[in-house]
């Protein structure tokens, strides 16, 4: 299934804890120094305050019609908090499909932070057009990060 047939629908208050699973399980994926399984709690209390403060949340399907990704974007600031995707999904198109429904909901500039140490992460999104403007430190992890930011073309 390519990026643009990907299934996405907006998400629902029953898909909460399937989420938490893929958020974990994708970061556990990725190698780095931090017990994702140990932060359950946390991305549960994000998307809920994420909701609450108007963010859209996107719920990316799989196969089975379950939700396999999502992606959190603030409709007016274009802000990107969280693009998660199951392990089973890399390279499905989803993460793409899911970035791209973020680009439509946001007002020409999307603006995210990445765990500088997230190659796969910063490939993917170099690729989606995005360029590093800026470095930081995650408050959360104390992890280097790093801001980047994709802007619609005139």
């Amino acid at each position: 299934m390519s990026a643009s047939t990907r299934a996405l629908r907006a998400f629902a208050e029953a898909d909460l804890s399937g989420l938490v699973d893929v958020w974990a399980a994708a970061w556990s994926a990725t190698g780095l120094p931090i017990d994702f399984e140990a932060r359950r709690a946390w991305i549960d209390d994000r998307l809920r305050s994420l909701r609450a403060d108007s963010a859209d949340i996107v719920v990316g399907l799989g196969a089975r019609d379950e939700p396999a990704g999502f992606v959190t974007i603030d409709p007016i600031s274009g802000h990107l908090d969280q693009l998660c995707v199951a392990p089973a999904e890399r390279g499905s198109g989803l993460a793409s499909a899911l970035l791209n429904e973020a680009k439509r909901r946001s007002p020409g500039t999307v603006e995210l932070d990445v765990n500088e140490a997230n190659g796969r992460a910063r490939r993917f999104y170099e690729r989606e057009g995005f360029s590093i403007v800026g470095r930081g430190v995650s408050p959360h992890s104390g992890l280097p990060t790093l801001k980047m930011r994709w802007r619609a073309e005139s």
